[in-house]
């Protein structure tokens, strides 16, 4: 007999199949839970939550995921069917913000390729008015990334921020005016605590401010304009359906929700979105939109409430990265809106391409150079490891008893269960269709690049794992424009004398260059010989090391974090603390010293291609133009 879910409640959250009809899940076991309240409202009570009778789920195996539905047509104040809910990336923008996330431009440009490719329905690709970096960047992601359209009509949205003054909300048209469809974000604090003590101004004139500038934004020639009232879960409710009142009057298409310091609870910010679906004058004429801080650790609970009482746009970023504790994460938000939508979230389902999952979290892990703890929900490495006997056990006999979603869901291919096992007497054809299931689809230079590296690893190793090509991958892919290039290294250590390391770089010009220091250990001596040669003086602040695989023969991955001796100082537009840039850099191969000088080099790379930068823009600055 097919099990079955039998939601009853004496308040119907969503429509439902009748009672006597079931929703067919794939299993014979039974599993029950008492709840005090429904899985999701898309309405909450304007002061308390009903209370339905019983929940009874009958299966020992997730749902199976919903087919992917058509993407609606992109209207930007309306979505054309209820249950579909925008998914807008902000990695580019607030999970650049995360201490050491440092991200040139050509990162930025590849990372808003794969969130294309992902799927997702709108990019915030930066903060113009922040630096002239982040101007060109949102620029150059606009014109590219943002004119980019499949076979289906897809293509993303891409959004610049802005505070609600007239130069940022200029600096961010001029910055994504170049897109098929661009948006304007922008924002004011509204919360008491930040009234008083940050902005120094009345709930007048914010109101004043806000509904002007939104104004403003329109009159440029957006027709697409998002504003966030900042942290307004601590926020009057009457202020705040006041100024989104006025804000939806001027023109504003989409309403951010921001728990900016993520300080509700589930309960309370879905009571919030729910309170000002009632509240808010003209709020049938938008899109309610959330932006959940991890503060907590809540920030995907309080994501999914707010879908659940109406939100149909949620912000989130790869991996969950962010200013602080970071943000919602997307993979945990998409896929739990995935795994659970069609049955307990009364339908709700998105746009985006979960294959794609793995290979962005990869791509943003090695370039903002942020590592994923290994039991990070859906993309951390143990997130589908299973070491203990009971667990090992029941897998062997249903993947089900233990897998609530399949790992080849979101792109990532178990290494004992592909069905090619490659090793060195493997061609270039058998790598690239190994590497294109899982993820990378490389040109032939990368293509040749790889494979030479994998031949070689391939020699002293029986079996090259998946593991192993990712770490190949994303120390060949994932680097920074080649400034210095590691030509040889060689290095003497041990207990009879000093350490030396002897050092051949390969400078942007051709010419070779070659440096011997001695250190405390290999990699301190290659470190200092490396920094003869580039004359750059540099802070090492981070040093890590990882095995990609077990065993004696694994490939070690390093991550190193630098900051220049006489580092640029700045200000963080956004929170006014003064900041120093930093830059990480990763390496990877079977000799951990390499591994070392890889990653080492990579930050130096990324350090110096943004100086260049710099000199290049001063440069023409100062050039005086001729009519």
């Amino acid at each position: 007999m097919a099990s079955s879910i039998l939601i009853s409640s004496k308040f119907s959250p969503f429509h439902f199949p009748s009672p006597k009809s079931s929703l067919f899940l794939p299993s014979p076991t039974s599993l029950h839970f008492l709840s005090s309240n429904p899985p999701c409202f898309p309405s909450f009570p304007s002061k308390s939550l009903p209370k339905a009778k019983s929940l009874l789920i009958s299966s020992s195996l997730a749902p199976t995921p919903p087919t992917p539905l058509r993407r609606p047509l992109y209207i930007p104040n309306h979505i054309p069917d209820p249950n579909y809910v925008r998914i807008f990336d902000t990695t580019l923008r607030d999970g650049e913000q995360s201490p050491g996330a440092t991200l040139t431009s050509k990162e930025k440009l590849d990372i808003a390729r794969q969130l294309a490719k992902l799927g997702v329905d709108i990019i915030e690709a930066g903060f113009p008015a922040a630096s002239k970096d982040d101007f060109e960047a949102v620029t150059a992601i606009a014109k590219e990334v943002g004119n980019a359209e499949d076979e289906n009509g897809y293509v993303p949205v891409i959004c610049g921020l802005s505070r609600c003054n007239e130069n940022d909300i200029k600096a961010a048209w001029e910055a994504v005016k170049y897109a098929k469809r661009p948006r304007i974000h922008t924002f004011i604090a509204t919360s008491g605590i930040h009234l008083e003590y940050k902005l120094r101004k009345s709930k007048e004139e914010v109101l004043d401010i806000a509904r002007s500038m939104v104004r403003f934004a329109r009159s440029l020639g957006c027709n697409d304009v998002e504003f966030s009232p900042e942290d307004a879960g601590r926020s009057d409710r009457e202020f705040l359906y006041e100024i989104l009142g006025e804000v939806i009057k001027a023109g504003a298409t989409t309403l951010n929700i921001p728990d900016t310091v993520g300080i509700t609870m589930p309960s309370e910010f879905g009571q919030l979105i729910a309170d000002i679906k009632a509240n808010t004058p003209g709020i049938e004429n938008v899109i309610i939109s959330t932006h959940c801080q991890n503060d907590l650790g809540l920030s995907t609970a309080n994501t999914l409430a707010g879908a659940c009482a109406g939100a149909r746009q949620v912000e989130v970023t790869i991996n969950g990265i962010g200013e602080r504790a970071g943000n919602a994460s997307l993979e945990e938000v998409v896929m739990a809106i995935k795994c659970r939508g069609e049955h307990v979230l009364g339908g709700l389902y998105t746009g985006i391409n979960t294959q794609h999952i793995v290979m962005s979290s990869k791509m943003v892990e090695d370039y903002t150079g942020l590592h994923i703890q290994p039991h990070k929900a859906i993309v951390g490495a143990n997130a589908f490891a299973h070491e203990s006997g009971i667990h090992q056990d029941g897998m062997l006999k249903h993947k089900g008893t233990y897998e609530i979603i399949s790992p080849e869901d979101i792109g990532l291919e178990r290494s004992n269960e592909a069905g090619i096992v490659l090793g060195k007497l493997s061609g270039r054809h058998a790598l690239k269709d190994r590497l294109k299931e899982l993820g990378y689809e490389l040109d032939d230079e990368q293509l040749g690049n790889i494979f030479w590296r994998f031949k070689a690893v391939a020699e002293q190793k029986k079996r090259v794992t998946d593991a192993d090509l990712i770490a190949l991958v994303s120390d060949e892919v994932f680097q920074p424009e080649v400034v210095w290039k590691l030509h040889d290294l060689q290095v003497t250590c041990g207990t009879l004398g000093l350490s030396t390391a002897t050092v051949k770089l390969i400078g942007a010009d051709g010419e070779e260059h070659v440096a011997c220091s001695v250190g405390t250990g290999p990699v301190d001596s290659a470190y200092k010989a490396i920094d003869l040669i580039t004359k750059e003086p540099v802070t090492l602040l981070e040093y890590s090391m990882n095995a990609v695989t077990e065993g004696i023969d694994a490939i070690a991955t390093t991550r190193v974090l630098i900051r220049a001796e006489k580092s640029r100082i700045s200000t963080n537009i956004l929170t006014g603390e003064i900041v120093q840039r930093t830059f990480s850099g990763t390496g990877a191969g079977m000799d951990i010293v390499v591994s070392s000088v890889k990653a080492y080099i990579g930050a130096l790379n990324k350090m110096l291609g943004l100086k260049e930068q710099y000199q290049t823009k001063a440069s023409i600055e100062r050039t005086p133009v001729s009519a």
